[in-house]
């Protein structure tokens, strides 16, 4: 093939141009993949892949909610069951107190003594489910109600169902306690009432928080899971990455070389008018 020596058309500066804006080309996509960490961080990287990568962060957020969601609600359980923990173990020393009050050598002083103690540990009783509040939820309260909880993406939810401790304690706090024949009643009726109330609240609750547990836990295992997915297709090997970032900035110093050789070929020619 002939060269065609002429100052009008460089073909060798048009080829080492094409090279050099290939190599930067190469460089550009290198350095983005690195001070990014994605090889896939638009829709001009790779349409299709950045979509599925979009769709993707949607459900992880979205899993995000859901959890926080359960999270709320495993607050609201917990709460309500130190406020029934507490109420139980108070229920120790009012079965003490009632036990006492149902004996019939006790003076009348020491009925109104422990009458009073009585009504004082009902007070705290009531005092604990006052309290018993997260986010403003209350499920110990008789003006209550359940509290239902999205679980999953599909629509599926969680029950934590309200505990109407307040209707017995306050059962318990109006009996009456004149004589020992109607201490022992309250402790077989009222009391044993509240007793059970308490008992059942604690089990319901305890498992309905573990069922929040499990799921938030199941969750986590999924987000994991699905975070690992997307990365599998939008990171970038970096270790790759900076081998190329090399390569490429070599190729890049020897491609500017090549093109000022090649705008130095005309220059030649003015030796032929010397």
């Amino acid at each position: 093939m002939a060269v065609q020596n002429s100052i009008n058309t460089n073909v060798g500066a048009f080829v080492a141009l094409r090279n050099l804006n290939s190599v930067n080309k190469r460089l550009d996509v290198s350095q983005n993949r690195v001070s990014t960490g994605l090889k896939i961080a638009g829709a001009l990287d790779d349409a299709s892949n950045f979509s599925i990568a979009q769709g993707i962060r949607g459900e992880l957020k979205a899993i995000g909610a859901v959890t926080q969601g359960l999270n709320n609600a495993k607050g609201i359980g917990k709460v309500a069951i130190a406020g029934t923990t507490a109420i139980s173990d108070l229920l120790q020393t009012v079965r003490q107190k009632l036990t006492e009050l149902s004996n019939e050598g006790i003076t009348t002083a020491q009925r109104t003594i422990l009458e009073e103690d009585f009504n004082q540990l009902l007070s705290q009783a009531a005092n604990f489910i006052d309290n018993a509040v997260f986010n403003g939820v209350n499920l110990l309260d008789s003006s209550s109600a359940n509290v239902n909880t999205l679980s999953n993406l599909s629509g599926g939810t969680l029950t934590l169902t309200f505990q109407d401790l307040r209707t017995t304690v306050l059962a318990l706090a109006g009996s009456s306690f004149g004589s020992a024949t109607l201490a022992q009643a309250v402790l077989s009726s009222e009391y044993s009432d509240l007793e059970s109330t308490v008992n059942s609240a604690l089990g319901s609750l305890g498992a309905e928080v573990r069922a929040l547990e499990l799921q938030t836990t199941f969750l986590e295992q999924i987000s994991d899971a699905t975070e690992e997915g997307l990365g599998n297709i939008v990171d970038a090997d970096l270790a790759r990455e900076s081998a190329k970032l090399t390569a490429a900035q070599v190729s890049q110093q020897l491609a500017v070389q090549t093109l000022g050789i090649a705008n130095q070929r005309p220059q030649s020619l003015l030796g032929l008018f010397g």
